[in-house]
């Protein structure tokens, strides 16, 4: 809805992708440090999208609150590759990442229903929902289509262009506007730290976004406060997968820029590119 000649402050950009120590032995900030970080640099609201849990929202919403800063309720999920009760070692142990973020109160009481229903129900490696239950609890929900590791993103990275837009067309029928293109920061062709990778997958999203008018919005997939944090992220990696850090051939991010970015560098990067990509975040915060 902007125009390349608007510019864009601090305040437009929302942060709507961000793990906490909630998301055990891979989120390293915790909440108040995370809440703190983002007033310093002059965004107004957050979200918090842990793995499977809603563990920190209550903290979040007290936190956020007391700071003046909006708090966004949300999930990273897990959606199964067939439906949530299906437990076949060869068909069912991948999942693909998807954000779910509650836009009102009915979307908080759906977010928690799904949620549970994941956990309960749906545990399979990871809690798990899938397409029928999203469609069922879908009212009050925003959805964003997730980091590579998500359906559309793992289909244009296996360069399978026409299933990504399958999938993305069930999303849109399914929430309209409330669904979202997910571009991640580090795969802007400007990051100082890109990933080739995320660069040709984000192509193709916007070239699919453009394709079925959908909008898109920016994340970072925060897992830390800084950049100085990033060693002791790659340590709590280690602990998950039991591994020493100088295995060579162990789990490892350090190639990515993992932390709460400076909202002015994130607009300086998109501003030429996709302006309506952070100013979206702010649409979806409001």
């Amino acid at each position: 809805y902007m125009g390349k000649d608007v510019e864009l402050v601090p305040a437009d950009f929302v942060a709507l992708h961000n793990h906490t120590h909630y998301s055990l032995l891979d989120g390293l900030q915790k909440v108040v440090p995370m809440v703190e970080r983002v007033a310093e640099l002059g965004m107004e609201a957050v979200a918090i999208t842990d793995h499977g849990t809603m563990s920190g929202a209550i903290e979040l919403y007290k936190e956020a609150n007391a700071r003046g800063i909006k708090p966004i309720i949300g999930i990273e999920t897990y959606v199964a590759p067939r439906t949530h009760k299906d437990k076949e070692p060869s068909k069912d142990k991948a999942n693909y990442h998807l954000i779910i973020l509650a836009m009102n109160n009915v979307g908080y009481q759906n977010l928690m229903r799904l949620s549970t229903i994941a956990n309960l129900e749906g545990f399979y490696y990871k809690p798990r929902i899938d397409h029928e239950l999203l469609e069922k609890y879908n009212e009050g929900l925003i959805i964003l289509s997730g980091c590579i590791g998500g359906e559309v993103g793992d289909a244009l990275r296996q360069d399978q262009f026409e299933k990504a837009v399958e999938i993305a067309k069930w999303y849109k029928k399914i929430f309209g506007d409330r669904y979202y293109i997910e571009l991640q920061d580090h795969g802007h062709p400007d990051h100082p730290h890109g990933w080739v990778e995320q660069q040709a997958v984000n192509k193709q999203l916007i070239k699919l976004a453009k394709m079925l008018d959908i909008e898109c919005v920016v994340t970072m997939d925060a897992h830390y406060l800084k950049h100085e944090d990033q060693m002791a992220h790659e340590i709590l990696l280690c602990v998950q997968t039991g591994s020493f850090i100088d295995d060579e051939n162990r789990m490892s991010l350090k190639e990515f820029e993992l932390h709460i970015a400076d909202p002015v560098d994130v607009i300086k990067r998109w501003q030429d590119l996709l302006p309506s990509a952070v100013s979206n975040t702010k649409v979806i915060a409001d």
